[in-house]
């Protein structure tokens, strides 16, 4: 249905500006595991409210909202912004993978939201592609014809018929190699990601991907092909990946919902809040402190990063 979008759309896009924010450490330890240590004495939280239906909740004061740091409540603010119209710094990311063939559905869900939702004067995206290993297939830009290009040829440049999926690895080369200028840009960054969640090859573990999305401030969200299950392995993965980095996940959309949906997501990025504050008690011992952020006042569903680590 949208294959016209992917064909012709990409000559309205794309977007202006540079890439953004990331404070968090890079490779993997002799084992081969990828670690993360960040040193803080405050916390930087960004965050964004919607109500029941999903629609943005755009007038939440300080007052409204209640704050816990490993189960304590801190009062401790130190700034409290609203941010709105944000500019946008996307991720595209597609598992070619075995286990993932016929890709055109993704790819016109991924021209859709590039050719009706990302603006040229403010926004930017890139494409990466990965199987038993990642490709940066089109960097940073604002051109559609590149981004077009990009999109067209995915699904025929695979590493290996041999198998194998680096999904984690993928994820976190992305957050840790692509946010990493103008640190203290205000933008809306996440990833739309492509995939069943099926991961057999990375180094890298869950909780390294969850750590280091969250310090680049970067949502990830999940089209799947798939209907909701309770009992699939890849299914686990993607809810925990989107839940603890502040996406979410659409599962088996089709015609209008897609574009429900994707609507959704830019909302969530275009309208976020942000906080500052000084954790209590805080302890220099490198251990890894859960947050939860909720409006008893005023209900609705508030989502951010699940913690962060202490300095050591």
């Amino acid at each position: 249905m949208f294959s016209s979008l992917l064909r012709l759309g990409l000559l309205l896009l794309l977007p202006l500006g540079s890439r953004v924010p990331q404070s968090a450490e890079k490779p993997q330890d002799e084992a081969g595991r990828y670690t993360l240590s960040v040193p803080v004495d405050e916390v930087n939280l960004t965050f964004h409210a919607s109500d029941f239906h999903g629609m943005p909740m755009e007038d939440l004061t300080e007052k409204d909202l209640r704050l816990l740091d490993d189960g304590k409540r801190q009062d401790r603010i130190l700034s409290f912004q609203a941010f709105r119209n944000l500019p946008i710094r996307a991720g595209i990311l597609f598992d070619t993978s075995r286990s993932m063939e016929g890709l055109w559905r993704n790819q016109d869900i991924a021209a859709m939201y590039a050719t009706r939702l990302l603006r040229k004067e403010t926004d930017q995206a890139f494409v990466m592609r990965f199987d038993s290993a990642t490709k940066v297939k089109q960097s940073w830009t604002n051109d559609a014809a590149l981004l077009a290009e990009s999109l067209w040829t995915i699904a025929f440049d695979r590493e290996s018929r041999l198998g194998g999926t680096v999904l984690f690895d993928s994820l976190y080369k992305a957050c840790r190699d692509q946010w990493t200028s103008d640190r203290d840009a205000i933008t809306g960054n996440f990833i739309l990601l492509f995939t069943d969640g099926l991961d057999n090859a990375s180094h890298a573990r869950l909780e390294d991907v969850i750590d280091i999305c969250q310090q680049a401030r970067t949502a990830i969200y999940v089209f799947s092909d798939e209907a909701k299950s309770f009992h699939a392995e890849g299914q686990k993965t993607l809810n925990e990946l989107v839940k603890k980095s502040g996406g979410r996940i659409f599962f088996d959309a089709t015609g209008p919902e897609v574009w429900n949906d994707l609507r959704i997501m830019e909302s969530d990025q275009r309208s976020q809040y942000r906080i500052v504050y000084k954790p209590s008690s805080l302890k220099a011992d490198g251990s890894f402190h859960r947050i939860k952020l909720d409006s008893p006042t005023r209900g609705g569903v508030i989502t951010t990063r699940s913690g962060y680590y202490a300095a050591r």
